[in-house]
């Protein structure tokens, strides 16, 4: 496939610039043979210019494509590093091929030198991806949810196969084979891409493929099909023409657009700009959304992944891009939807090589972190185009690619599973709320995911309404910590029972406010707790007692750091004796109740009876005063003596 690596996939090698070459602005042979996609013949003028001393800056950054193209990801490694460390600009493509043909020549140290210094130059979410990415690739635990046999399709060809797309109980696909030797795409020496479609039998094979008569004739381009069921129509991308020939712009650009043909009805052109090639339609059949690949100028790398809002495919919204979470500094291509998936393929440099598929977890309006599928799926090499369906007790699903054994260019490559493709990760999500009020959300908690050595997984802060959600490579047991400024501290211990019981649930957590549970008394922070009596000269605790203090357990519990002083007070009525000990009596009987309820005794510093030494009003020995006035004076107050240094 190095002939056609100019977006590295099949596609977009036939697809741009076409047959009259570099159009304006011609400057070199070099660049001639470049924009031809003869990317031997280029190097080898580019070269002999360089010797000359007459390559540009944009001639040098076309070189190192044309080494990358041809496989030489040695030489495109050395020559774009050389652009790199002479601060000549590149965009984000070529960033990506100068990080993935150093990736390709064991520089790995150097990459993450490189990614360093340009942290700052990057979405949030690309480098979220990343490091994900190199956890679930890279790490120990790094397993596969499904096992299954890739097998090569019989009706494969010598030239290229790809982009499989299911017609009922047929497959329709793209392919260059020739039909018409006076049609041939110069570039690739293959014909015009065509759609072609294959009997399915029971096994997945294909048989008897012809050409598809469903769309109009050409004798251009036609590919990426897709069907819905829906509308029974057909979008695929053809060549912009016009009288019947190929129509270029002024630059001599020859691009895709997206065609419609609904089934015994009219042809649409849905996409089409002259100066702007559209690839991989997909029709999301509930939301109505058509998504796309394209390469836009103002997207995030080359070709990036849109979607348009229909009304039964008739385009009604300008591109939306997937954003940064989806696309990145490369080529994004080819997305599917399933079972609230979202696969695609991108050569983004972190891959396995050349280009890979990746799933991406729909949550409403979001992408999760997408994730390559990992070994099997993708290779070393080139693998796009996933489609995946039921089928049995399983499921049936199909890609190309351009891995070795293969009968051409790119082949189709089938499997059957039992479970959705793709590397195990365990997905937290939920709410974090308050304890004594779950309706109501606590933004900005922290919430980690550690292992069992402490060892952090991940990390997230909640949102305005509470929710959070973090993702990672499958571990067998982990911990999960929460925790706020001024709040509890909650740690849970999760089993590989109760993570392999978690897919697809909540993990809400609740923590309190410590500034709800205490409040300022006697200038003295107390746990809130309601008004409670005892009955006259008793000790025993009454039931409405034992329900306040059952607060003060509760507390504790989520505040295990927190020190009391139980103290008890009574009126003037009674001898001063007396009333001390009924009022110790009186707090050892509260001290009693909360160690039998499960807080520790070292949490109780003090327990104390203060008799009617610390009268609040005037109702002292002698004062007549009336009966609401003298219960102002008995009180039991549960004190927090650490509360200045709790939070430091």
């Amino acid at each position: 496939m190095s002939k056609i690596k100019t977006f590295c996939f099949s596609l977009v090698a036939f697809s741009c610039i076409g047959l009259v070459g570099y159009g304006q602005g011609k400057k070199s042979k070099g660049d001639d043979y470049f924009f031809q996609y003869q990317y031997g013949q280029a190097v080898m003028a580019y070269e002999s210019e360089m010797l000359k001393g007459t390559l540009t800056p944009e001639q040098f950054l076309n070189l190192a494509e044309a080494y990358f193209n041809i496989d030489n990801f040695q030489k495109a490694s050395e020559t774009y590093f050389e652009l790199y460390e002479k601060e000549i600009p590149m965009g984000n493509h070529h960033f990506n091929k100068m990080l993935q043909s150093l990736s390709m020549t064991s520089s790995k140290n150097r990459i993450e030198a490189i990614l360093a210094t340009k942290f700052s130059n990057f979405e949030t979410e690309f480098m979220e991806n990343l490091e994900f990415n190199n956890q679930l690739l890279n790490g120990a635990n790094s397993i596969s949810e499904t096992e299954f046999k890739i097998f090569n399709l019989n009706g494969n060809s010598p030239q290229s196969d790809f982009s499989p797309s299911f017609h009922s109980d047929k497959l329709l696909f793209s392919s260059g084979r020739s039909q018409d030797k006076k049609f041939r795409y110069v570039p690739t020496g293959e014909g015009y891409l065509n759609i072609y479609e294959g009997e399915l039998s029971s096994d997945g094979q294909i048989n008897a493929a012809m050409p598809f008569t469903g769309i109009p004739s050409s004798n251009y381009h036609k590919a990426t099909p897709f069907y819905s069921e829906k509308l029974e129509s057909i979008f695929y991308v053809l060549s912009n023409t016009q009288n019947g020939e190929l129509a270029f712009d002024s630059n001599g650009k020859n691009s895709l657009a997206v065609g419609m043909q609904i089934k015994n009805g009219p042809h649409r052109m849905l996409l089409k700009d002259l100066s702007t090639s559209f690839y991989y339609p997909f029709y999301d059949e509930e939301s109505e959304k058509l998504y796309f690949s394209a390469n836009f100028d103002y997207g995030y790398g080359g070709t990036d992944i849109y979607y348009v809002h229909t009304n039964k495919g008739q385009i009604m919204s300008a591109p939306i891009n997937l954003g940064p979470r989806i696309n990145s500094p490369g080529n994004e291509i080819a997305p599917y939807l399933f079972d609230d998936s979202f696969y695609f393929s991108s050569d983004v440099f972190y891959g396995l090589g050349g280009m890979d598929i990746y799933k991406s977890n729909i949550e409403g309006d979001t992408f999760s972190i997408p994730v390559n599928l990992g070994q099997g799926v993708n290779s070393s090499k080139d693998d796009f185009g996933l489609i995946i369906r039921d089928h049995e007790e399983g499921m049936l699903g199909y890609f190309a690619s351009n891995r070795l054994g293969g009968k051409g260019n790119d082949d189709l490559y089938g499997f059957k599973v039992d479970k959705k493709p793709g590397l195990k990760t365990l997905i937290f999500k939920g709410r974090v709320v308050k304890t004594n009020d779950p309706g109501e959300a606590v933004e900005r908690a922290e919430v980690r995911l550690l292992g069992l050595e402490g060892n952090l997984l991940s990390e997230t802060f909640t949102a305005t309404d509470g929710t959070y959600r973090m993702e990672i490579p499958w571990t067998n047991e982990l911990k999960l910590v929460t925790n706020k400024d001024r709040y509890s501290f909650k740690e849970k211990y999760f089993s590989e029972e109760e993570l392999d019981a978690l897919e697809g649930n909540n993990t809400d957590v609740s923590i309190s406010a410590y500034d709800d549970l205490v409040e300022e008394k006697e200038n003295q922070k107390v746990v809130k707790l309601n008004e409670f009596f005892f009955a006259r000269s008793r000790t025993q605790l009454t039931p409405e007692i034992t329900q306040e203090l059952d607060k003060v357990v509760a507390f504790v519990k989520e505040f295990p750091q927190a020190q009391l002083r139980i103290e008890t007070h009574t009126d003037s009525r009674g001898g001063s004796s007396t009333n001390f000990r009924l009022t110790q009596g009186r707090s050892d009987a509260v001290k009693d109740y909360l160690i039998g309820k499960g807080v520790p005794a070292g949490n109780i510093l003090y327990s104390i009876g203060y008799g009617e030494d610390k009268i609040l009003n005037n109702c002292t020995n002698g004062v007549y005063c009336l009966e609401f006035l003298h219960k102002q004076n008995q009180r039991t107050l549960i004190v927090v003596l650490n509360d200045n240094l709790m939070f430091d």
